[in-house]
């Protein structure tokens, strides 16, 4: 029965422990259990350790302490890509020495090494071209780079390799990050489908919610929660509202004690005064009298002890249930700023037969992108999704609206307006200035130090990261920042425009952006893929969306609604 139970245990974890270069603990006391055909995801805030959990796994990281089992030799997908740029596509889907083995055989090179390559895989092209089709590839040529295709394209690659593969254990680093609303379906039916065992570190949560248990990953270790990403969420909530009673509990509990002591204190002190008047009376000697003072003092002080020690302990116990109960919460962070000055339904942008070329006068034009020019409106006040697959040209349309690039064709009109745009690299932070000359860089109304640095709390920036370098920060941390920017700015700019907000944040700084922007009354142009995220900003809104086709026909309004729900 126990060699069964084992043949159906995929990975174990037992009192891992990572330690970083600094010798500082990044986790430790990290067990976990995956089972055959478990799906499983992996979460927690942004610098946990997540990415780093997943490499040791896949062999790729070493680690301190502990020790680690795997029954199959697991397939890992990164979430970045970047050092592959000089592979091939077969090169990346580890089929290149098993194509050229087969292409030697057919030629007539028929050696024992090439066999041994190919190893009977006859359908190994075939199997290949079925794959890249499944993943939208089936356009791509074989010998090409990586460092040629697009972010989301990469992934879908060594999506495809996982096809051709059929590994027993596959470990995924934010797989939907790149892709577009059509390949995160793709993703989603593949989990779906998948016979295997899968670990999968994610913040999206239509993805996290087809996969169960939910581990959650920080500095103590994991904590594992047997249901998909609604059930976590439930859960949590009930954990906070019972760390709130705890701590209300131990705020009346240090209050009492308190109190007793006061009224404990002021007892012993009359005692001594009724005590010393008594004593005046009956003529008692002096030595006496000093004998009698020093034991009353010495008796105040063990009862000062006694207190002071029990209020000590409620004390730490309330600041620790305290710490757990506000790492449990998540911060509802508002701009604060004026309104926008626009009044609602001014034209911000009107284009009229627009269209663009990419290396406009190089010599080496590109085709127009879209096969129809596009004609729309923004207006003030308005909430815009732009939707498309990867590659149809919404950034370009937003540098388009934003005068960043000039139409090949066509006309834009483009009121005289402020815009703020934050895009995936949160380019808006300068990283070489620090947290706090960041925030002082956009202070245009003369607000002294205190109020910068109140809205650098309030953006959960405390006094021990104002001196740390922008260069060092998080993907969450920088979105932080960038908000609080516009705080310090003061003025609401009239158009917000946001491009993938959400890929690099985890689900805390999701749901700070969100209510952020829920917050913003200005014109809001978000670029996103994420349709938890569309829903929760669009939901009080009137839905207006700009969706782009697979193939561009120009910008529809009110279409496609549906995708988001």
């Amino acid at each position: 029965m126990l060699t069964r139970q084992l043949k159906e245990i995929m990975l174990i974890l037992q009192n891992i422990q990572y330690t970083l270069f600094n010798n500082d603990l990044l986790f430790g006391n990290v067990n976990l259990t995956l089972n055959k055909n478990e799906k499983a995801a992996l979460i927690g805030n942004n610098g946990a350790g997540k990415s780093t959990l997943l490499r040791m796994i896949a062999g790729q990281e070493p680690f301190s302490e502990g020790k680690l089992s795997v029954l199959s030799t697991p397939c890992y997908i990164p979430q970045l890509f970047g050092q592959f740029n000089d592979y091939t596509i077969a090169q990346a889907l580890q089929i290149d020495g098993k194509l050229r083995a087969l292409h030697e055989i057919l030629n007539g090179n028929a050696t024992d090494e090439n066999f041994a390559l190919l190893n009977d895989d006859w359908t190994i092209e075939q199997r290949c071209s079925e794959a890249l089709k499944h993943w939208q590839l089936d356009h791509l040529d074989l010998s090409m780079k990586l460092s040629a295709l697009s972010d989301g394209q990469q992934a879908k690659v060594f999506l495809a390799s996982v096809a051709l593969h059929r590994p027993e254990l596959l470990l995924m680093d934010e797989p939907t990050n790149h892709l577009d609303m059509e390949g995160r379906q793709l993703l989603y039916d593949f989990i779906d489908k998948f016979q295997g065992a899968l670990l999968v570190v994610s913040h999206d949560r239509t993805l996290l919610n087809r996969l169960e248990p939910i581990h959650e990953l920080s500095f103590d270790g994991i904590k594992t929660y047997g249901g998909n990403y609604e059930f976590y969420r439930e859960q949590k909530q009930i954990e906070s509202n019972a760390l709130n009673e705890d701590v209300q509990n131990r705020e009346k509990a240090l209050r009492k004690a308190i109190k007793t002591e006061r009224e404990a204190l002021e007892r012993q002190q009359k005692q001594n005064s009724r005590g010393k008047n008594q004593q005046k009376k009956e003529g008692t000697p002096p030595a006496m009298i000093n004998k009698m003072k020093n034991d009353a003092e010495k008796s105040t002080a063990r009862l000062k002890d006694v207190h002071a020690g029990k209020i000590g302990l409620l004390s730490r116990e309330l600041s620790e249930f305290r710490s757990k109960s506000n790492s449990q919460i998540t911060p509802a962070v508002k701009f604060g700023f004026d309104n926008s000055q626009l009044h609602k339904g001014k034209i911000l942008v009107a284009a009229k037969g627009l269209n663009y070329r990419y290396g406009a006068g190089t010599g080496c034009e590109s085709p127009l992108l879209w096969q129809k020019p596009l004609d729309f409106q923004i207006v003030s006040g308005e909430r815009i999704a732009l939707c498309g697959v990867n590659g149809s040209g919404k950034t370009t349309l937003i540098k388009l609206i934003l005068g960043e690039l000039e139409p090949a064709t066509g006309t834009i009109f483009r009121a005289d307006s402020q815009a703020v745009y934050i895009d995936q690299d949160y380019s808006l932070i300068n990283n070489r200035l620090t947290v706090y000359e960041q925030a002082q860089s956009f202070n245009r109304s003369a607000l002294q130090e205190h109020e910068i640095k109140i809205r650098l709390n309030r953006f959960l920036f405390p006094k021990t990261v104002w001196d740390k370098s922008c260069s060092v920060l998080s993907g969450g941390e920088k979105m932080r920042l960038a908000l609080c920017c516009l705080t310090v700015a003061n003025r609401s700019p009239d158009m917000l425009v946001l491009d993938e907000p959400t890929n690099n944040l985890d689900i805390r700084n999701i749901e700070i952006l969100t209510t952020a922007v829920n917050a913003y009354e200005g014109t809001l142009i978000v670029v996103s893929h994420d349709p938890c995220f569309l829903k929760q900003i669009l939901a009080e809104q009137k839905n207006d969306l700009i969706f782009f086709p697979n193939i561009l026909s120009g910008l529809r309004k009110n279409t496609e609604i549906c995708r988001l729900k």
